[in-house]
């Protein structure tokens, strides 16, 4: 009897969550995925892919280290799904920054543009980039996201240019902008454009004879 009263004590005042402690309270946090996400591109960006780690993601996205491998598979499959944003956000902007364009001089404007950073696209993204090719070179699986991302870059450009000048093209524009990103100096927006000019000019017909 004496038992059961003391039983019925604790329960009525409360006395053992006391002794236990507070419950500790889950954070309702339904975007953490996504904020782990982007955290590993701006960790990619400042540090590079060999750098990046569990940890320095975690911190810059202000989550506990656990909630890595909970949300994510491994260290790769947080990169490859990082990766895949980065480059689905890329090509949309590339998309939409060829919306108003309409004869082959708004192409050469057009490129122009991307390379010299006035289309959406920044150095930070431009470094995501260059470091999503230099893993796709050691990552197979990364070369059918790169492939995905260059087909519709090219696809656009064919709706101005025929498929062998898009690929041309296509290629111009990445080796332009790390020139551009390594410069020492500053580099011509003229003289550029004048590249993309060539790059698109109609070849003129073989001799004959």
């Amino acid at each position: 009897m004496q038992l059961d009263a003391l039983r019925t004590f604790v329960h009525m005042t409360g006395v053992a969550g006391a002794v236990a402690g507070p419950r500790p309270v889950r954070r309702h946090d339904p975007q953490r995925a996504e904020r782990i996400l982007e955290a590993a591109l701006d960790v990619i960006a400042e540090h590079g892919v060999a750098h990046t780690t569990h940890r320095l993601v975690a911190a810059a996205a202000d989550v506990p280290l656990g909630s890595m491998t909970y949300h994510f598979r491994s260290l790769a499959d947080l990169r490859t799904q990082a990766f895949r944003r980065h480059a689905e956000r890329m090509a949309a902007t590339y998309e939409a920054h060829f919306r108003g364009v309409g004869s082959v001089e708004d192409v050469v404007e057009a490129v122009t543009d991307l390379v010299h950073g006035d289309a959406g696209a920044d150095d930070r993204d431009w470094a995501i980039s260059y470091e999503l090719y230099l893993a796709a070179l050691r990552e197979p699986a990364l070369r059918e996201l790169t492939e995905s991302w260059m087909r519709r870059s090219r696809a656009v450009l064919e709706r101005f240019v025929d498929p062998t000048t898009s690929r041309a093209l296509d290629a111009l524009v990445e080796g332009l902008v790390m020139h551009k990103i390594l410069s020492t100096r500053p580099v011509s927006r003229a003289q550029t454009r004048e590249i993309i000019a060539r790059a698109v000019r109609p070849t003129a017909p073989a001799a004959s004879g």
